[in-house]
């Protein structure tokens, strides 16, 4: 059997500056995972078999392959030294485990925490991997959207109660949280891509199809990009009572700049 443990980093990682850092400089394409011996952080390739090994995404995702636990604590304690994003223990809010198991007598299974296949594919190993950390990764950033929701609905009250006491800047920053959550559930999580490899092999395309539909790694995403519309909708009303104030508070300086000039004008005539 082998067993899969995930967690997703606090931010993205640069793989090419990464692997230079380890001492192999080369190109990583973007959904291209860097491959690592567990010990030596030495690369791998091809077929491991049982080899304890970690995958690592652009997108921050980690997937440890037959590690234990004080292993996959050692691993981030060494990569601390190379990326910040490992500098943070192992958080345990955005973790999955699973495990790929052998069985002949019967068809290929797959649950939420097992999937059984009747034959070894190495590239069943990269597609759970990949399932896996795209599953924590999105994870991570629904929490994150959930905080700013719950954040609006505290500005929202506000202007329930006739107050509109946010700043442009806070506004500003908003819309940022908001876009950069829709950019990371697109491009960084890559949720509406396939692995180059399932192209090439039916086995692994329908096991990848099987393990998204039981991560509902769409509906989170089509959640999480709902969620983003409606909060971009919110700031924009919020942006444009914004503006109406500041051009409501522009027209009231110029009628007194108006007033005071007409009553400078007539103190002059009296004198």
């Amino acid at each position: 059997m082998t067993s899969f443990t995930a967690f997703a980093l606090p931010g993205e990682l640069d793989l090419n500056r990464l692997a230079a850092d380890l001492g192999f400089p080369r190109r990583y394409r973007w959904e291209e995972p860097m491959v690592l011996d567990q010990a030596s952080l030495k690369p791998l390739s091809g077929d491991q078999g049982t080899t304890k090994r970690v995958y690592l995404y652009f997108f921050g995702g980690v997937v440890f392959v037959n590690c234990t636990e004080e292993e996959a604590r050692a691993f981030f304690w060494s990569m601390a030294h190379y990326a910040e994003p490992f500098k943070s223990v192992p958080d345990e809010k955005y973790r999955d485990d699973y495990a790929l198991a052998l069985g002949e007598s019967s068809g290929p299974a797959v649950t939420n925490d097992l999937a059984t296949m009747p034959v070894y594919d190495p590239a069943y190993v990269d597609t759970i991997c990949f399932v896996i950390a795209k599953s924590v990764a999105l994870e991570r950033i629904e929490e994150r959207v959930d905080q700013v929701l719950d954040e609006m609905e505290t500005v929202i009250g506000m202007l329930d109660r006739g107050k509109l006491g946010i700043s442009d800047r806070r506004l500003a920053k908003l819309a940022a949280n908001v876009l950069t959550y829709k950019y990371q559930s697109i491009a960084h999580v890559m949720v509406l891509e396939k692995p180059e490899f399932t192209w090439e092999n039916p086995e692994a395309d329908r096991l990848y199809l099987t393990m998204a539909n039981v991560f509902e790694l769409n509906q989170r995403y089509n959640e999480i990009k709902h969620k983003g519309e409606t909060l971009l909708d919110i700031t924009e009303v919020f942006t444009s009572l914004a503006h109406a104030r500041r051009a409501s508070r522009l027209e009231w300086t110029i009628i007194i700049l108006i007033f005071i000039e007409i009553v400078i004008y007539l103190f002059e005539l009296m004198r």
